[in-house]
């Protein structure tokens, strides 16, 4: 019988020879492919604006990595084209050092929310795609490995209204994709009801409107398909409370973001109110801005928009963050399938992942789009997205049907 102490021994004078400076480069250098050692070096980074911007690295190698960055995009070009000293020559493999490197750099440039995080996110995430065709696995696995294999996606309905002529149309195509949520808007700058353009406080007639676009999708959908609404941060605190109680009824998967987000008190005191589940964070950047709305319990559930927060791995922290006080995490998402995709590497590493957004049903042609957009095709099948188990991001955009999706007065990567 083998002695334990002895096996112990050598085990760990194999553990020592394997673990030295020496025998770990050699092995690295034996098990791993050129794209995997110190000497790849980005070479250039450009950008393309479709609906958002997209974000290209390039490297010595040939490799190249594609993000993406949503909503706080304009000016992002000049943005990005300002990192492009303290990216050109770096490991992209290196993802947290060269991202905290642009972040601290821009203090004094609005580093902390906005556009320049946007542009960081668009940034991050082709990184991440980079480091993870390097290596020859999927972000997900560099982000701590896969906690489930598909993610589950509600679709941003195209109506909300009983007078739609529409409605029924675009409430079939929701069941018939198989999509167990769905949300819809209930905030209308141009409701008959409204008697001011500026102050934002509803009238009885505007909550009756608010909470029948709710009767009258709930109704319409099967009760298996989950609802949530959107409030959109327009509404005064008044009436975000009364819309919150009256809409208890319908057992909401959420109601989003019903005061504007600067002031977490305030969502703070619209949660107090009510059963019904208040969400928010769309418009909130790093986990630095989620710190108060989880610390001060002003949300049920979080918001992060992962192409504009900070990226994939600040949307890990953030995801983190919100776990140690048992918030899921449902991200806002407009992204392309590419930042679409990259969302769910996230979403397929953490626990508390409840649902992805996704904005592209409505109308036809921007369907149309969203199906021509990567060579892989539909990414979404009866209601989910299966993370891709390829290197990085796992999708190749189809740039021929892209680059002529590019927005007027702008340049396919330049």
């Amino acid at each position: 019988m083998t002695n334990r102490r002895s096996f112990l021994g050598r085990a760990s004078l194999g553990l020592a020879g394997w673990f030295s400076l020496q025998g770990l480069a050699s092995a690295i250098q034996n098990a791993s492919s050129p794209y995997q050692r110190p000497r790849l070096k980005i070479t250039d980074v450009k950008t393309a604006f479709t609906q958002g911007m997209h974000v290209r690295i390039y490297t010595d190698q040939g490799l190249v990595g594609d993000g993406e960055a949503v909503d706080a995009v304009s000016g992002g070009a000049g943005i990005v084209a300002g990192f492009r000293p303290m990216l050109m020559g770096q490991n992209p493999l290196n993802v947290e050092a060269i991202w905290e490197r642009i972040r601290t750099a821009g203090i004094f440039a609005g580093a902390q929310a906005g556009q320049y995080i946007a542009a960081l996110s668009g940034v991050e995430i082709a990184l991440w795609d980079l480091a993870g065709k390097a290596l020859g696995l999927p972000i997900y696995q560099l982000l701590g490995g896969k906690v489930r294999d598909r993610i589950r996606v509600y679709c941003d309905s195209g109506t909300n209204r009983r007078d739609d002529p529409q409605a029924m149309e675009f409430i079939s195509q929701i069941i018939d994709m198989g999509f167990t949520a769905a949300k819809i808007d209930i905030d209308d700058a141009n409701d008959p009801g409204r008697f001011d353009r500026v102050n934002w406080t509803a009238s009885n007639a505007e909550i009756d409107s608010m909470v029948d676009k709710v009767r009258f999708m709930r109704e319409s959908l099967p009760s298996r398909i989950e609802l949530a609404a959107d409030m959109h941060g327009r509404y005064d605190l008044g009436t975000a409370k009364q819309v919150a109680k009256e809409l208890e009824p319908f057992r909401l998967l959420w109601l989003e973001e019903p005061v504007p987000p600067e002031n977490i008190d305030a969502m703070r005191d619209v949660r107090a109110s009510t059963r019904t589940r208040i969400c928010a964070g769309e418009n909130l950047f790093l986990r630095h801005g989620f710190r108060q709305l989880l610390e001060k319990q002003a949300v049920d559930i979080i918001m992060p928009d992962i192409q504009k927060c900070g990226g994939l791995l600040e949307a890990r922290k953030i995801a983190d963050m919100a776990h140690t006080y048992y918030v899921p995490m449902a991200p806002h998402c407009q992204a392309s399938p590419i930042g679409t995709m990259a969302s769910c590497h996230v979403l397929a590493a953490i626990p508390n992942a409840l649902v992805l957004e996704w904005h592209w049903g409505h109308p036809a042609a921007r369907l149309a789009r969203w199906k021509q957009y990567v060579k892989e095709g539909e990414i979404i099948e009866k209601g989910y997205i299966t993370v891709s188990d390829r290197p990085g991001i796992g999708l190749e955009m189809n740039d021929e049907a892209v680059s002529k999706m590019v927005r007027p007065g702008t340049s396919w990567f330049s």
